[in-house]
Protein backbone atom coordinates (compact mmCIF):
# COMPACT_ATOMS: atom_id res chain seq x y z
CA UNK A 1 0.00 0.00 0.00
CA UNK A 2 1.38 3.42 -1.00
CA UNK A 3 0.71 5.21 2.27
CA UNK A 4 2.43 8.46 1.36
CA UNK A 5 1.19 8.88 -2.19
CA UNK A 6 -2.14 10.50 -3.03
CA UNK A 7 -4.28 7.93 -4.85
CA UNK A 8 -5.95 8.98 -8.09
CA UNK A 9 -8.13 7.21 -10.63
CA UNK A 10 -8.29 8.48 -14.21
CA UNK A 11 -10.85 6.73 -16.38
CA UNK A 12 -10.41 6.52 -20.13
CA UNK A 13 -6.67 7.08 -19.80
CA UNK A 14 -5.19 5.11 -22.68
CA UNK A 15 -5.01 8.21 -24.89
CA UNK A 16 -6.24 11.76 -25.36
CA UNK A 17 -7.10 13.86 -22.35
CA UNK A 18 -6.90 10.91 -19.98
CA UNK A 19 -3.29 9.98 -20.66
CA UNK A 20 -2.19 13.61 -20.23
CA UNK A 21 -4.08 14.04 -16.96
CA UNK A 22 -2.67 10.79 -15.58
CA UNK A 23 0.86 11.77 -16.67
CA UNK A 24 0.60 15.14 -14.93
CA UNK A 25 -0.73 13.61 -11.71
CA UNK A 26 2.16 11.17 -11.83
CA UNK A 27 4.59 14.07 -11.99
CA UNK A 28 3.16 15.23 -8.66
CA UNK A 29 3.92 11.87 -7.08
CA UNK A 30 0.46 10.30 -7.21
CA UNK A 31 -0.37 6.65 -7.46
CA UNK A 32 -2.61 6.67 -10.53
CA UNK A 33 -4.93 3.89 -11.60
CA UNK A 34 -5.40 4.30 -15.35
CA UNK A 35 -8.37 2.57 -16.93
CA UNK A 36 -9.44 1.85 -20.46
CA UNK A 37 -10.04 -1.02 -22.86
CA UNK A 38 -6.84 -0.86 -24.92
CA UNK A 39 -4.13 -3.17 -23.64
CA UNK A 40 -2.25 -3.83 -26.87
CA UNK A 41 -1.63 -1.78 -29.99
CA UNK A 42 -4.23 -3.74 -31.96
CA UNK A 43 -7.10 -3.13 -29.57
CA UNK A 44 -8.02 0.21 -31.16
CA UNK A 45 -7.37 1.97 -34.46
CA UNK A 46 -6.01 4.83 -32.35
CA UNK A 47 -2.60 4.77 -30.69
CA UNK A 48 -2.22 4.32 -26.96
CA UNK A 49 -2.73 1.63 -24.32
CA UNK A 50 -3.32 1.66 -20.58
CA UNK A 51 0.09 0.08 -20.04
CA UNK A 52 1.84 2.86 -21.93
CA UNK A 53 -0.08 5.38 -19.82
CA UNK A 54 0.89 3.63 -16.59
CA UNK A 55 4.53 3.57 -17.66
CA UNK A 56 4.39 7.32 -18.34
CA UNK A 57 2.97 7.94 -14.86
CA UNK A 58 5.77 5.94 -13.26
CA UNK A 59 8.47 7.58 -15.39
CA UNK A 60 7.14 10.98 -14.29
CA UNK A 61 7.72 10.12 -10.64
CA UNK A 62 4.43 8.55 -9.61
CA UNK A 63 3.18 4.99 -9.58
CA UNK A 64 1.13 3.98 -12.59
CA UNK A 65 -1.22 1.02 -12.34
CA UNK A 66 -3.03 -0.12 -15.48
CA UNK A 67 -6.43 -1.78 -15.11
CA UNK A 68 -8.46 -2.89 -18.11
CA UNK A 69 -12.00 -1.66 -17.56
CA UNK A 70 -14.91 -1.44 -19.97
CA UNK A 71 -16.87 1.38 -18.37
CA UNK A 72 -20.10 0.17 -19.94
CA UNK A 73 -19.86 -2.88 -17.64
CA UNK A 74 -20.78 -2.03 -14.04
CA UNK A 75 -19.27 -5.27 -12.73
CA UNK A 76 -15.86 -4.35 -14.16
CA UNK A 77 -16.08 -0.91 -12.57
CA UNK A 78 -17.00 -2.46 -9.22
CA UNK A 79 -14.06 -4.85 -9.51
CA UNK A 80 -11.77 -1.85 -10.09
CA UNK A 81 -12.80 -0.12 -6.88
CA UNK A 82 -12.80 -3.38 -4.92
CA UNK A 83 -9.18 -3.81 -6.00
CA UNK A 84 -8.29 -0.25 -5.04
CA UNK A 85 -9.95 -0.75 -1.63
CA UNK A 86 -7.77 -3.79 -1.04
CA UNK A 87 -4.53 -2.28 -2.37
CA UNK A 88 -4.83 1.34 -1.19
CA UNK A 89 -7.78 1.65 1.17
CA UNK A 90 -8.77 5.02 -0.22
CA UNK A 91 -9.11 7.29 -3.26
CA UNK A 92 -8.18 10.98 -3.10
CA UNK A 93 -8.89 12.09 -6.68
CA UNK A 94 -11.30 10.63 -9.22
CA UNK A 95 -11.20 11.96 -12.77
CA UNK A 96 -14.23 10.89 -14.80
CA UNK A 97 -12.92 11.10 -18.34
CA UNK A 98 -14.05 7.88 -20.07
CA UNK A 99 -16.29 8.58 -23.04
CA UNK A 100 -17.19 7.10 -26.40
CA UNK A 101 -16.75 9.54 -29.26
CA UNK A 102 -17.81 8.04 -32.58
CA UNK A 103 -16.48 9.39 -35.86
CA UNK A 104 -20.02 9.57 -37.24
CA UNK A 105 -20.96 12.30 -34.75
CA UNK A 106 -17.99 14.52 -35.55
CA UNK A 107 -18.86 15.36 -39.14
CA UNK A 108 -21.16 18.01 -40.59
CA UNK A 109 -24.22 15.78 -40.57
CA UNK A 110 -27.65 16.38 -39.07
CA UNK A 111 -28.46 14.28 -36.04
CA UNK A 112 -31.05 12.22 -37.92
CA UNK A 113 -28.45 11.30 -40.52
CA UNK A 114 -26.22 9.67 -37.91
CA UNK A 115 -26.50 6.08 -36.64
CA UNK A 116 -28.30 5.72 -33.34
CA UNK A 117 -25.10 4.25 -31.90
CA UNK A 118 -23.80 7.80 -31.43
CA UNK A 119 -25.98 7.84 -28.31
CA UNK A 120 -23.46 5.52 -26.69
CA UNK A 121 -22.13 8.80 -25.29
CA UNK A 122 -24.98 8.64 -22.77
CA UNK A 123 -23.73 5.26 -21.59
CA UNK A 124 -19.95 5.69 -21.55
CA UNK A 125 -19.71 9.35 -20.69
CA UNK A 126 -22.71 10.18 -18.52
CA UNK A 127 -23.89 6.94 -16.94
CA UNK A 128 -20.37 5.58 -16.55
CA UNK A 129 -19.32 8.73 -14.66
CA UNK A 130 -22.25 8.32 -12.28
CA UNK A 131 -21.44 4.65 -11.67
CA UNK A 132 -17.73 5.27 -11.11
CA UNK A 133 -18.43 8.07 -8.63
CA UNK A 134 -21.04 6.06 -6.72
CA UNK A 135 -18.66 3.13 -6.38
CA UNK A 136 -15.70 5.36 -5.54
CA UNK A 137 -17.51 7.41 -2.87
CA UNK A 138 -17.06 4.88 -0.02
CA UNK A 139 -13.27 5.12 -0.57
CA UNK A 140 -13.37 8.91 -0.16
CA UNK A 141 -15.88 9.45 2.63
CA UNK A 142 -13.76 8.29 5.61
CA UNK A 143 -10.98 10.82 4.89
CA UNK A 144 -13.48 13.67 4.67
CA UNK A 145 -11.42 15.04 1.80
CA UNK A 146 -11.40 14.33 -1.90
CA UNK A 147 -11.96 15.66 -5.38
CA UNK A 148 -14.16 14.31 -8.14
CA UNK A 149 -13.48 16.00 -11.47
CA UNK A 150 -15.46 15.53 -14.67
CA UNK A 151 -13.85 16.44 -17.99
CA UNK A 152 -16.23 18.51 -20.08
CA UNK A 153 -16.25 21.26 -22.68
CA UNK A 154 -18.00 24.43 -23.70
CA UNK A 155 -20.15 22.26 -25.99
CA UNK A 156 -22.41 21.94 -22.95
CA UNK A 157 -23.70 25.48 -23.54
CA UNK A 158 -23.41 25.94 -27.33
CA UNK A 159 -23.82 23.80 -30.43
CA UNK A 160 -20.81 21.55 -30.99
CA UNK A 161 -21.14 18.64 -33.41
CA UNK A 162 -24.75 17.99 -32.41
CA UNK A 163 -26.79 16.66 -29.48
CA UNK A 164 -24.91 13.37 -29.14
CA UNK A 165 -21.84 15.42 -28.19
CA UNK A 166 -23.37 18.38 -26.37
CA UNK A 167 -25.93 16.64 -24.17
CA UNK A 168 -23.36 14.44 -22.36
CA UNK A 169 -21.21 17.52 -21.68
CA UNK A 170 -24.19 19.34 -20.19
CA UNK A 171 -25.03 16.17 -18.28
CA UNK A 172 -21.69 15.90 -16.49
CA UNK A 173 -21.73 19.62 -15.69
CA UNK A 174 -25.08 19.08 -13.96
CA UNK A 175 -23.88 15.86 -12.36
CA UNK A 176 -20.99 17.66 -10.69
CA UNK A 177 -23.37 20.31 -9.37
CA UNK A 178 -25.80 17.83 -7.85
CA UNK A 179 -23.21 15.41 -6.49
CA UNK A 180 -21.52 18.34 -4.77
CA UNK A 181 -24.68 18.86 -2.68
CA UNK A 182 -24.55 15.30 -1.33
CA UNK A 183 -20.77 15.38 -0.86
CA UNK A 184 -20.58 18.73 0.94
CA UNK A 185 -20.96 17.51 4.52
CA UNK A 186 -18.05 15.13 3.90
CA UNK A 187 -15.74 17.90 2.58
CA UNK A 188 -15.51 16.20 -0.81
CA UNK A 189 -15.62 18.48 -3.84
CA UNK A 190 -17.15 17.74 -7.23
CA UNK A 191 -16.37 19.97 -10.21
CA UNK A 192 -16.69 19.85 -13.97
CA UNK A 193 -13.79 21.25 -15.98
CA UNK A 194 -14.03 22.57 -19.51
CA UNK A 195 -11.03 21.56 -21.58
CA UNK A 196 -10.00 23.63 -24.58
CA UNK A 197 -8.80 22.34 -27.93
CA UNK A 198 -6.36 19.57 -27.07
CA UNK A 199 -2.93 18.90 -28.49
CA UNK A 200 -3.28 15.13 -28.50
CA UNK A 201 -0.85 12.97 -30.45
CA UNK A 202 -3.45 12.72 -33.19
CA UNK A 203 -3.80 16.49 -33.45
CA UNK A 204 -0.04 16.98 -33.36
CA UNK A 205 0.24 14.62 -36.31
CA UNK A 206 -2.35 16.59 -38.27
CA UNK A 207 -0.52 19.86 -37.58
CA UNK A 208 2.84 18.37 -38.53
CA UNK A 209 1.42 17.03 -41.80
CA UNK A 210 -0.13 20.35 -42.85
CA UNK A 211 1.44 23.16 -40.79
CA UNK A 212 0.31 25.90 -43.19
CA UNK A 213 -3.30 24.86 -42.80
CA UNK A 214 -3.43 23.77 -39.18
CA UNK A 215 -0.49 25.49 -37.50
CA UNK A 216 -2.77 28.17 -36.06
CA UNK A 217 -4.18 25.57 -33.66
CA UNK A 218 -1.00 25.94 -31.63
CA UNK A 219 -2.00 29.51 -30.78
CA UNK A 220 -4.91 28.44 -28.61
CA UNK A 221 -4.70 24.69 -27.95
CA UNK A 222 -3.65 23.20 -24.65
CA UNK A 223 -1.86 19.97 -23.82
CA UNK A 224 -3.83 17.27 -21.99
CA UNK A 225 -1.29 17.59 -19.16
CA UNK A 226 -2.51 21.11 -18.40
CA UNK A 227 -5.78 19.78 -17.01
CA UNK A 228 -3.91 17.30 -14.83
CA UNK A 229 -1.82 20.07 -13.29
CA UNK A 230 -4.98 22.12 -12.75
CA UNK A 231 -6.68 19.20 -11.00
CA UNK A 232 -3.68 18.80 -8.71
CA UNK A 233 -3.72 22.50 -7.87
CA UNK A 234 -7.44 22.34 -7.14
CA UNK A 235 -7.01 19.32 -4.87
CA UNK A 236 -4.43 21.21 -2.83
CA UNK A 237 -6.31 24.50 -2.70
CA UNK A 238 -7.47 25.18 0.89
CA UNK A 239 -10.52 26.92 -0.59
CA UNK A 240 -11.48 23.95 -2.80
CA UNK A 241 -14.94 23.62 -1.26
CA UNK A 242 -15.76 27.17 -2.37
CA UNK A 243 -15.89 25.98 -5.99
CA UNK A 244 -17.46 22.58 -5.36
CA UNK A 245 -20.47 22.10 -7.62
CA UNK A 246 -19.26 24.55 -10.22
CA UNK A 247 -18.30 24.14 -13.85
CA UNK A 248 -14.85 25.67 -14.26
CA UNK A 249 -12.78 26.61 -17.30
CA UNK A 250 -9.43 24.87 -17.22
CA UNK A 251 -7.53 27.70 -18.91
CA UNK A 252 -8.83 30.16 -16.31
CA UNK A 253 -7.80 27.88 -13.45
CA UNK A 254 -4.34 27.59 -14.99
CA UNK A 255 -4.10 31.37 -14.93
CA UNK A 256 -5.29 31.54 -11.34
CA UNK A 257 -2.71 29.01 -10.16
CA UNK A 258 0.12 30.32 -12.34
CA UNK A 259 0.34 27.13 -14.39
CA UNK A 260 1.90 27.52 -17.81
CA UNK A 261 1.59 25.00 -20.58
CA UNK A 262 4.22 23.45 -22.83
CA UNK A 263 6.69 25.99 -24.15
CA UNK A 264 5.54 28.62 -21.67
CA UNK A 265 2.21 29.07 -23.46
CA UNK A 266 -0.89 30.33 -21.66
CA UNK A 267 -3.92 28.98 -23.54
CA UNK A 268 -6.85 31.42 -23.65
CA UNK A 269 -10.22 30.78 -22.06
CA UNK A 270 -13.23 30.00 -24.22
CA UNK A 271 -14.89 32.87 -22.37
CA UNK A 272 -12.38 35.18 -24.04
CA UNK A 273 -12.34 33.45 -27.41
CA UNK A 274 -16.05 32.89 -27.96
CA UNK A 275 -17.89 34.77 -25.19
CA UNK A 276 -19.26 31.53 -23.70
CA UNK A 277 -19.27 30.69 -20.02
CA UNK A 278 -20.65 27.97 -17.73
CA UNK A 279 -24.18 28.05 -16.43
CA UNK A 280 -24.60 28.78 -12.73
CA UNK A 281 -26.48 26.33 -10.54
CA UNK A 282 -29.22 27.91 -8.41
CA UNK A 283 -28.69 27.35 -4.65
CA UNK A 284 -32.24 26.09 -4.01
CA UNK A 285 -32.24 22.45 -2.82
CA UNK A 286 -35.25 20.11 -2.91
CA UNK A 287 -35.21 16.78 -1.09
Amino acid sequence: MSQNRPVAVVTGASRGAGIGIAHALGSHGCTVYVTGRSETAGDSPLAGTIHQSADMVTAAGGEGIAVRVDHSDDDQVKALFDRIAEEQGRVDILVNNAAIIRDEMMGRTKFWEEPLSVLDTLDVGVRSSYVATALCAPLMLPQRKGLVAFTSSSGSVHYAFGPAYGVPKAGVDKMAADMAVDFREFEIAAVSIWLGSLLTERVRGIIAAKPDRFGHILDTAETPELTGHVIWALFNDPDLMDVSGKTLIGAELAGKYGIVDEGGRRPPSYRTLFDVHPHEQYPHVMR
